[in-house]
């Protein structure tokens, strides 16, 4: 297992990652045309391609011998994020994080959750944040286990219906690549 920075080239394999990993996870949770609408909205190969073009964003992928089995999509915040994030001058966003469910429990999470946060040191990060689903149980007690701690509740649209999440932050400082 390795785990690497997207390449532009992988949009469409990326795309096709995370619309099934994020069906996997909240088909049954989410009532279908809101899912789907979320699918058509979030993983196209058009999106996809934008967002590993966009400068501000790095993907970071698990491949496995050559099949993508696992990503974290890292975004660079503005100034409004900061300034509701207090401490921090400058956060960066773990927009997503998806693994295989092939993965879960055999510490690729972690490794990827490892390279997030070196990948925020290395390029002057004081801390990283994320959202997830009040829900999603295992998903915060991993984040916990990380070193996230609560700040808040925020909403996550999908569809017609607005769901809460908790907001997660994890200080980098004194950390060293």
């Amino acid at each position: 297992m390795v785990i690497r920075t997207a390449l532009l080239t992988e949009a469409q394999e990326l795309a096709l990652l995370g619309a099934r990993l994020w069906r996997e996870t909240y088909a049954g949770l989410i009532p279908e045309s809101n899912l789907e609408l979320h699918l058509a909205e979030t993983f196209g190969l058009v999106q996809q391609a934008t967002e590993l073009a966009d400068p501000g964003s790095t993907t970071l992928v698990i491949d496995e011998g050559g099949a993508l089995l696992g990503y974290a999509l890292l975004r660079a915040c503005g100034p409004e994020v900061e300034k509701r994030l207090g401490s921090f001058s400058k956060p960066l966003e773990v927009a997503r994080f998806y693994l295989d469910r092939s993965l879960h429990g055999a510490g690729a999470a972690k490794q990827l959750m490892a390279a997030v946060l070196a990948h925020a040191v290395a390029v002057g990060h004081d801390g990283v944040w994320l959202q997830v689903w009040e829900q999603n149980l295992r998903g915060i007690r991993f984040y916990a286990k990380a070193g996230f701690t609560e700040l808040g509740e925020t909403t996550f649209p999908v569809g017609d219906i607005v769901y809460r999440d908790r907001l997660l932050v994890h200080t980098l400082m004194g950390r060293k690549v």
